[in-house]
């Protein structure tokens, strides 16, 4: 993948707000839903995202610029041996749960290469049961990973494949609803256990990407959709996005800037409840752009005879 911050047009001075008003300016001129059926539209919109999730990271924006990994993410082999910075990185994948790669639990607590090497023998003592020794009795340790997902699949849920420490790749199970940051837990994909002890888990922590137009409250969907002077004066019936596909909303005569409508049921899915939250529309009147000639003339001669008075009404004269 090439240069993230290249990808979103930013310099690598450039702030969190920055790269999200980057994020958000692309999004929305290359984003799918905007353009169906455009495969080179849809693969620049993956190149935008994979390059926002990254930079997004304070972590994994740090790390990058530190060279301890890549623009996708993966981490920059430096070579076997050695605790440098650049390999304390793999603590993302190798280090027990709550634990860094600049203590001593980046090796579960024991000397974790001595005991893959030595057949179990501990710092300082002997290997099976001789002096001061014998083999270690432990769980193994969890191991941390992370996936991203987009917003509108995290809301109907989706699936993700990893590939673990093992080698072995699986399909993890993104529930509907899954919120950013959730942590899902797999049993017994950790590393192995010690002395007859089970394996530790895998635990996914999921990156939920930022979406152009949707913006979620705990189950709650919210969307500012534009309409037209003639839609809000006259009503109208409109079609509206919703994570679950387009839907008709209708519009009453004299509708405003700011007049939200509610489309029950079309939020996302709450895990505790399981009860879908809504969606909330927030309508905005947007004139013609260029200003249409006979418009104009026709508020000159209405706005002599009549008037209103919107600041004194909200207070702010």
């Amino acid at each position: 993948m090439r240069d993230p911050y290249q990808i979103l047009g930013l310099t690598r001075s450039a702030s969190a707000d920055d790269i999200k008003k980057a994020y958000r300016k692309l999004a929305k001129e290359f984003h799918p839903d905007l353009k169906p059926g455009n495969a080179a539209n849809e693969e620049r919109f993956k190149e935008i995202s994979a390059a926002y999730t990254l930079l997004s990271d304070s972590d994994k924006r740090a790390r990058f610029d530190r060279g301890e990994i890549d623009a996708s993410g993966q981490e920059r082999h430096h070579g076997f041996g050695g605790r440098s910075r650049a390999n304390a990185g793999r603590s993302r994948a190798y280090s027990g749960a709550g634990g860094s790669a600049d203590d001593d639990s980046f090796f579960g607590g024991e000397d974790w290469f001595s005991d893959l090497f030595s057949g179990g023998r501990k710092r300082g003592g002997a290997a099976g049961g001789g002096a001061g020794g014998g083999a270690s009795r432990s769980r193994g340790s969890d191991i941390n990973y992370s996936v991203s997902v987009p917003f509108v699949e995290a809301a109907q849920g989706t699936k993700r494949r990893i590939s673990l420490s093992n080698g072995k790749s699986i399909d993890v199970t993104v529930p509907p609803g899954t919120e950013d940051q959730a942590k899902l837990r797999l049993k017994g994909q950790g590393l192995p256990g010690a002395g007859g002890f089970g394996a530790g888990d895998a635990i996914v922590e999921v990156h939920v990407e930022a979406h152009p137009f949707f913006t979620r409250q705990g189950s709650d969907i919210h969307v500012e959709v534009p309409i037209t002077l003639n839609e809000a004066v006259l009503g109208a019936t409109i079609r509206v996005p919703t994570v679950s596909g387009p839907v008709a909303l209708k519009i009453q005569p004299g509708a405003n800037t700011g007049s939200t409508l509610r489309l029950r049921g079309k939020g996302v899915m709450n895990q505790a409840t399981k009860q879908a939250g809504d969606q909330y529309v927030k309508l905005k009147v947007v004139l013609p752009d260029p200003p249409d000639a006979e418009l104009v003339k026709f508020m000159e001669e209405w706005s002599r005879t009549r008037s209103y008075d919107v600041r004194k009404k909200a207070g702010l004269e």
